[in-house]
């Protein structure tokens, strides 16, 4: 079986995260991200180029579990895909591109944070997967 990859990214949260409900009921998480960008010159430095700054949503209970745990500032890794979405400004319909992520984490070389693994209440049977070290006590991540 071939590993299975998908589109990601990593950049920092750069607007305060909102968490919105469709008419159907469904979570949305949005926020604007930023993306940092270095241009490596032939001295071995780097320099510092302008930072990009895009859209990311998330749908669903992965959507409300972001919506707890992310704040403006903090450093993350997400996968998902790239869409085009369109929506009104000023009177006028833009299009514009937005990263649907279905998973996104903290970036453990940027961000200091404890792991919990205790069981959650909703995976507790998905826990019986995991190897007995990944079930153990919680443990600090961080530089």
């Amino acid at each position: 079986m071939s590993i299975q990859t998908r589109d990601a990214i990593a950049g920092f949260i750069a607007t305060d995260p909102q968490l919105t409900t469709s008419e159907a009921g469904r979570a949305r998480f949005y926020a604007r991200f930023g993306q940092e960008h270095f241009r490596k010159e032939e001295d071995g430095s780097f320099t510092k180029l302008e930072t990009s700054f895009h859209h990311l949503v998330m749908f669903g209970k992965s959507a409300e579990h972001a919506a707890e745990r992310f704040a403006k500032g903090d450093n993350f890794i997400a996968d998902g895909y790239v869409r085009t979405s369109t929506y009104e400004k000023e009177g006028g319909m833009v299009e514009s591109e937005e990263f649907v992520a279905s998973r996104i984490g903290h970036d453990a070389a940027r961000t200091r944070y404890e792991v919990d693994r205790s069981p959650r209440r909703d995976a507790v049977n998905a826990s019986s997967f995991a190897p007995p070290a990944a079930r153990s006590a919680p443990a600090t991540v961080g530089l």
